[in-house]
């Protein structure tokens, strides 16, 4: 007998705004089937707005709303059961945050949970990561947002150690990250992955999944760290208007793409790693495999 259920994540970024909505199928000696039935992304970047004046402006809040707006009926359409949406980097900085999440809630019914780094980390950690992560290897996990970037590493299966650092796509572009934060996480890379040989990264975050589309590479395939550089060459080679028209990148992504093939290019160099492996996973995919997992417990 096949059980479906329909569950949606939302995750409201420094950079932009996603709903995506899961069918999630069982049956009995199969292993669970976790399909993308919708994902739709809206790019408020709210960052520009926290990351300078530490709140969201009016015209991003009125945005916000409907959006949320938007996302609880495209959720009431397709039968969505259970969701979680919650709000990373910027909003942890907002100074206007929590009476944001309070209009939300009267206005759309939906409930915002602010979310600091770690928590963050822990729920992407429960994606697709673990078919990805060989017990006998070492990987750097390493997930670029528009505030922030989460490190993980891995090492027989097991999580050493984990950190969040303020230094995110959005953040670089406004020259708002010191270069002593900049200073600090490459030290705590160098300094975690320095007794490990052969580490391998895994990348995550919408910037390294388009630069991985673009190499033609099959699904599982990782990039070469060669790769990534000349890449990274290329891009700063080309003004934001060819990166548009020539190498046919959104608008909201032919800016941010440069930091963020930086903060990737770098860790690799710092982890002393020639390979990054880009799994199809990021934070919603995270809650959504949370909810599911959480409902599993409450069963048993």
């Amino acid at each position: 007998m096949i059980k479906q259920r329909t569950y949606a994540a939302i995750d409201i970024g420094s950079n932009a705004v996603r709903l995506l909505v899961s069918t999630i199928t069982e049956k009995e000696g199969m292993e669970t089937n976790f399909r993308k039935t919708s994902l739709v992304r809206v790019p408020i970047r709210l960052g520009a707005d926290v990351f300078l004046k530490q709140k969201v402006s009016d015209k991003n809040r009125a945005r916000v709303i409907d959006t949320m707006q938007a996302f609880n009926l495209l959720m009431k359409s397709h039968g969505v059961e259970k969701y979680k949406a919650y709000a990373t980097s910027a909003m942890r900085e907002a100074k206007n945050a929590v009476e944001i999440a309070r209009t939300v809630k009267e206005k759309t019914g939906i409930e915002i949970e602010v979310i600091d780094g770690s928590h963050e980390a822990a729920i992407i950690a429960v994606t697709d990561l673990h078919a990805l992560i060989q017990n006998d290897c070492n990987y750097l996990y390493v997930d670029v947002g528009g505030g922030s970037t989460e490190y993980t590493m891995y090492s027989n299966g097991k999580t050493i150690a984990s950190r969040s650092f303020k230094v995110g796509t959005v953040r670089m572009m406004e020259d708002l990250v010191e270069h002593k934060t900049w200073e600090e996480m490459q030290d705590w890379v160098k300094q975690t992955t320095k007794d490990y040989d052969d580490i391998d990264l895994i990348g995550s975050g919408g910037n390294i999944n388009n630069i991985f589309k673009t190499s033609g590479k099959k699904e599982g395939k990782p990039l070469s760290l060669k790769y990534l550089k000349d890449y990274d060459e290329k891009l700063n080679s080309y003004t934001y208007e060819e990166r548009i028209t020539e190498l046919d990148l959104k608008n909201d992504r032919a800016d941010v793409i440069i930091p963020a093939s930086k903060i990737y290019v770098n860790s690799m160099k710092w982890a002393k790693a020639n390979w990054i492996y880009v799994p199809k996973i990021g934070l919603a995919d995270g809650i959504i495999k949370s909810l599911y997992n959480e409902s599993k417990r409450k069963k048993s």
